[in-house]
């Protein structure tokens, strides 16, 4: 599973051009980080929250995916985000992992932190739910 997961973050063209990377993946659970980058930057200088949702709505869609059997996917149906300070550091963290697995639906939290010298502040608690996809 962990080769599959890794396949398919490869993949994802939007984690190249935020440069988010893969950090850890364990059963249930997965990590990304993405630099802040000048060109992932709102008007005040802090990290986009676009940056934050797609790090943190990966992340909890690959913590699902590392559920299920080898042949599936998952596609996100809901993702809810509530953003608790602003992304200031140099780099953003999303750990993603599934609160109830399901046949059909998989409940998932991602807790993003921006890293500033070392030190973490969680800037966003995200919650939603991933589909599994079976083969046809």
């Amino acid at each position: 599973m962990e080769t599959k997961i890794h396949n398919s973050f490869a993949a994802q063209s939007l984690m190249r051009t935020l440069g988010a990377e893969l950090t850890a993946i364990t059963h249930g659970g997965v990590e990304i980080t993405a630099p802040i980058l000048d060109t992932s930057r709102q008007q005040h200088g802090f990290a986009h929250a676009g940056l934050t949702f797609s790090i943190g709505d990966s992340a909890a869609g690959y913590a699902a995916l590392s559920t299920l059997p080898a042949d599936h996917e998952v596609l996100t149906t809901e993702m809810k985000i509530n953003l608790l300070a602003p992304g200031k550091g140099d780099h953003l963290v999303a750990r993603g992992k599934v609160i109830k697995p399901g046949r059909r639906l998989i409940i998932v939290q991602a807790d993003v932190f921006a890293v500033e010298g070392g030190v973490e502040t969680q800037i966003a608690l995200m919650t939603g739910t991933m589909m599994p996809i079976a083969p046809k």
